[in-house]
């Protein structure tokens, strides 16, 4: 599980920072999906070694421009690719189907391809036999959710070496013995597949969470996650702005963290104004978070981040 972030800016972008937008690359398939759409997603995109073309499903936490206005226009630039084009199902709170249909039927958009859209309420809105997605609201000044991304428990790992001690060649019978199934050997031994099975092991989980203040629904989402991708658009010197816009400081970022006792916390959606200081604002913001939350990244555009398996 590979996560690219294409955007890290909040409200506006800067010279280094586009707005906000982040695709997860899932294991062993080729679609991706996308967390927010700032405008100029699409041009991030062709600066990176994501492919458009297998976009799969766009989420979105809220309808604030910043993390939406991208949305037409990369859906468009998709459409014009020619061939066969796979439909983009779009998950987000209530008005983004009258969004899209409004601004594409008022910009005279035709799209090669089909899109859903589902609006989220809280709890599962996706799942197959691989992941589950849920959501829970969030506090912004807007309807806001975040989102969990947590892969299934996994089948053990085979135990190949302790295979080939007891005789057992590779071949068709390892399909069997990996689905725990009962084998007979051609030597008549009768083997149980569980016995060569390893233990189940845990799948990984990715929350996502902006735009939000410090509130108990961020920590609940978050709970046990091996990374917790979190806004933190201002330092705790400027927590009075955090306040009026329903933000979140570096500081409380890491209290989610550290709360929800994730493995790993990455901060992102930084406010602009700290780009004028030389990096100085955002140096203090990753202190004042790692402060609290000691395993803290941030996040810069087209930095990637592999989600690893646990071991056990």
């Amino acid at each position: 599980m590979r996560i690219t972030f294409l955007g890290t800016s909040s409200g506006t972008p800067t010279r280094t920072r586009n707005v906000t937008s982040i695709a997860l690359q899932l294991p062993q398939r080729a679609g991706l999906w996308l967390f927010d759409c700032g405008e100029g997603t699409q041009h991030q995109f062709l600066l990176s070694s994501l492919r458009l073309s297998q976009l799969d499903k766009v989420f979105f936490t809220h309808l604030h421009g910043d993390h939406l206005f991208g949305l037409v226009g990369l859906l468009a630039s998709r459409s014009l690719r020619g061939g066969e084009i796979p439909a983009v199902t779009l998950y987000g709170p209530l008005g983004l189907k009258e969004y899209v249909e409004s601004t594409l039927h008022y910009s005279y958009t035709h799209l090669g391809h089909d899109i859903e859209m589902q609006t989220v309420k809280p709890g599962t809105i996706f799942e197959d036999e691989e992941f589950i997605v849920s959501c829970l609201p969030l506090k912004h000044r807007v309807e806001s959710y975040g989102f969990a991304i947590t892969e299934r428990e996994q089948t053990g790992r085979f135990l190949v070496e302790k295979a080939r001690e007891l005789g057992i060649t590779p071949g068709p019978l390892y399909g069997k013995l990996k689905n725990g199934e009962m084998v007979t050997l051609p030597d008549g031994r009768i083997i149980d597949g569980k016995e060569l099975v390893g233990p189940p092991r845990k799948g990984r989980k990715i929350v996502y969470c902006s735009d939000t203040i410090f509130c108990p629904n961020a920590i609940e989402l978050a709970r046990g996650a091996d990374v917790l991708i979190h806004e933190a658009t201002y330092t705790a010197g400027d927590e009075e702005l955090a306040v009026r816009g329903q933000h979140s400081t570096s500081i409380m970022a890491a209290q989610v963290a550290r709360e929800a006792d994730v493995k790993t916390l990455i901060i992102t959606h930084f406010s602009p104004r700290y780009e004028a200081d030389e990096g100085n604002g955002l140096n203090l913001m990753l202190q004042e978070a790692r402060s609290i939350f000691p395993n803290t990244f941030m996040a810069e555009d087209f930095w990637s981040y592999e989600v690893i398996r646990p071991n056990t």
